[in-house]
């Protein structure tokens, strides 16, 4: 082979591998971008059903106050788990406080069972299904968030990927986890 013929196939080598690297960055960093943003919305979509929750308490509580009102105990810890919802900033902070207004809830839905009364008040049925629903949309959303997590996580800590997640600042996110006390079924006693 002539010297010519060589260089340009050394060339063309060069210029392949050149191509292929440009690529596998930009590709793998538009991926991560993605997945990123996914994450994002997944949890702006919980954050959006734990508004719901938020804006529905003060209802379900002012109704059920004036049925239960020697449970005063169960409403403050309703109003004070709720105020933590409202003044959390930053994911894991939300997380918890979320985790503790649904604790909370749940022993105000243990109200309901211990006075039938409840269960007559139209009102009280209606804001109860209300919160009922919003509980489901909300696990199926922090699901989805879950899911995205996970996604995005498995993409991060890939190799040779995790490479370029460090180099440009990706780090993995944090999953909705339920607190210890959610493993615990509530006790009903009358």
């Amino acid at each position: 082979m002539s010297k010519g013929k060589t260089g340009l196939i050394a060339a063309g080598i060069v210029l392949v591998l050149i191509i292929a690297l440009y690529s596998f960055f930009k590709g793998t960093y538009n991926n991560f971008v993605a997945l990123d943003e996914t994450v994002k919305n997944a949890w702006a979509q919980v954050e959006n059903q734990l508004q719901r929750r938020y804006d529905l308490i003060p209802n379900l509580v002012e109704t059920v106050k004036g049925y239960a009102k020697q449970e005063k105990d169960v409403f403050v810890q309703v109003t004070n788990a709720r105020a933590k919802v409202g003044g959390a900033s930053g994911i894991p902070d939300k997380i918890g406080a979320n985790n503790e207004l649904t604790s909370a809830l749940s022993r105000l839905l243990l109200v309901v069972e211990r006075y039938p009364d409840l269960k007559s008040n139209q009102n009280f049925m209606r804001l109860q299904d209300e919160l009922a629903g919003t509980e489901n949309r909300i696990a199926v959303e922090r699901k989805r968030y879950n899911d995205a997590v996970r996604t995005y996580n498995v993409a991060v800590k890939s190799f040779p990927a995790n490479l370029l997640a460090a180099m440009f600042g990706f780090s993995q996110a944090t999953f909705f986890e339920a607190p210890a006390a959610a493993k615990t079924a509530p006790q009903v006693r009358f």
